[in-house]
């Protein structure tokens, strides 16, 4: 049975969501999203990736600071929606949102939980070093991402999996159960199961300070974390160059085996294959893919060919 659905997202993952339910038998009769932010170094103000997928469908948007005051939820009300489907929308639902479609709110959430709770699911997943990971569905309550999941889905993560390929096979994992909890509610069949109380986690939003590398920590951490933050913020750390310090970004890299007793950050090896680096575990990582200020992503053969007096053994990072 088609159900009539109100939409709640703002990135580019919620608008992959949004599309599918497009695609689908049901009816998008409304769309809210975060309001529009500056962009292009704050000239000009750029509607969110889902405002984006409503316009070009003439989907109806609002777009609230927030829902305290009382003529966002009556807008709210007036649209007599049977459901609210809410994927990374930015904004903490009040009790009187969550109760106003027929059959209330759902969330699409991108890890198991109750691992994984709060704002950076995928990112975290990663740099924690976890061996899975996959969507829930969830009947959303006035807590943060405490409700009862209605359907989930789960699959491995592989040993070079970054933050980009983990969104990726999340979004194509996400649509189906999202769909699949959909057809549940409109049968009147859906089984929510309690969350567990064990295993609890957050994944607290990041920014660019957390992509920083911490030499002194074991090389497979700071691989993760190059993974985890690729493609953004994408991790970093500091060099000189010409008695300046410089940011250079991490694409690309793996820990090794190989032991050494150079200090963290010091520069061991440097050839056209990588660069490897001493971490505070006594092992190296091998950095293959990184970036110099206002340059683009490259291999370190291509950076050598312009700048071979940049990186060399004995050199350090910061």
């Amino acid at each position: 049975m088609p159900l009539n659905i109100v939409f709640a997202g703002t990135p580019d993952f919620a608008a992959a969501h949004l599309n599918t339910l497009l695609e689908s038998e049901h009816n998008v009769v409304a769309v809210y999203t975060q309001p529009d932010r500056p962009a292009n170094r704050g000239k000009s103000l750029q509607a969110s990736p889902v405002k984006q997928v409503a316009l070009k469908h003439d989907i109806a948007v609002y777009q609230p600071l927030n829902f305290k005051d009382a003529n966002d939820r009556d807008d709210l009300a007036a649209l007599n929606a049977d459901i609210m489907v809410v994927v990374a929308y930015g904004l903490l639902l009040p009790q009187s949102v969550l109760d106003t479609p027929k059959y209330g709110c759902i969330n699409v959430h991108a890890s198991l939980l109750p691992r994984w709770r709060g704002a950076a699911p995928i990112q975290r997943a990663v740099e924690a070093g976890d061996a899975e990971s996959g969507v829930c569905i969830m009947q959303m309550d006035a807590g943060l991402d405490t409700g009862p999941v209605l359907v989930s889905r789960r699959f491995p993560l592989t040993p070079d999996e970054t933050g980009g390929s983990l969104h990726d096979k999340l979004l194509e994992t996400g649509g189906p159960a999202l769909l699949e909890a959909l057809e549940q509610i409109a049968a009147g069949r859906s089984q929510p199961e309690i969350q567990a109380e064990e295993g609890v986690t957050y994944a607290h939003k990041f920014n660019k300070a957390d992509a920083a590398i911490d030499w002194q920590r074991p090389a497979v951490e700071v691989e993760r974390k190059v993974r985890a933050y690729n493609p953004f913020p994408v991790a970093h750390c500091g060099f000189e160059d010409k008695g300046k310090e410089q940011r250079l970004r991490i694409w690309q890299a793996r820990a090794e085996n190989s032991e050494t007793s150079l200090s963290p950050g010091e520069i061991s090896k440097v050839s056209n294959e990588g660069l490897w680096v001493a971490c505070g575990d006594g092992r190296l990582l091998h950095i293959e893919s990184l970036q110099l200020p206002g340059k683009k992503a490259m291999t370190l053969k291509d950076l050598l060919n312009g700048r071979s007096d940049l990186f060399v053994a004995g050199g350090q990072l910061n």
